[in-house]
């Protein structure tokens, strides 16, 4: 009997860039997952004092995608809809402005931002490594490697699917660790 893995699953035994990149590939199926097939009530829906939303953290989660693989991987400015942002006049704009986005929107958003990011992502392993010292950078002139923006991505995705995870689990009681192996956004 042969076992098929779904895209998401990392490799069981592959190179430390398969494995980063598969790791963040599988936070990001279990997000989308977690976010996925919703009305505009249920990606608005919170819980507690918070004010965190699954439609919130779709567009957070595509700005992020696009500052990492972007600005700080390519050093190159972000288009739209970040370009047109007043992030003086409100610092949370993703957040906020999540609330007047439909379903639609948000999960193409989302999508095409991520799409962007593994192909960034490839390009990048192929011209230099996990090794390469990217246009992220400290005050004091030190640059980050490839590496370590991989695993401060991983670490955001780990937090915000952890928020993903209460707040489907608020909406119809969706839990779970991955996608059903079947499941495509």
């Amino acid at each position: 009997m042969t076992t098929i893995d779904p895209p998401w699953e990392p490799p069981t035994a592959g190179t430390e860039a398969e494995h980063l990149a598969a790791a963040l590939d599988r936070l990001r199926a279990t997000f989308r997952w977690k976010a996925d097939g919703l009305d505009s009530a249920g990606l608005q829906t919170r819980i507690g004092a918070s004010t965190l939303t699954l439609a919130g953290l779709l567009k957070h989660l595509a700005l992020v995608e696009d500052q990492y693989f972007t600005a700080r991987l390519g050093g190159e400015t972000l288009g739209a809809p970040w370009d047109g942002v007043d992030w003086d006049a409100d610092p949370d704009w993703e957040f906020t402005s999540a609330a007047q986005d439909s379903p639609a929107e948000l999960y193409a958003l989302y999508d095409a931002a991520a799409q962007r990011s593994r192909d960034r992502l490839a390009a990048a392993l192929d011209d230099g490594g996990l090794d390469q010292l990217i246009d992220m950078s400290w005050p004091d002139g030190r640059r980050a490697s490839l590496r370590r923006m991989l695993c401060d991505l991983l670490e955001e995705y780990g937090r915000h699917t952890g928020h993903a995870d209460l707040l489907r689990e608020a909406v119809d009681g969706r839990v779970g660790e991955d996608p059903p192996g079947d499941w495509r956004p």
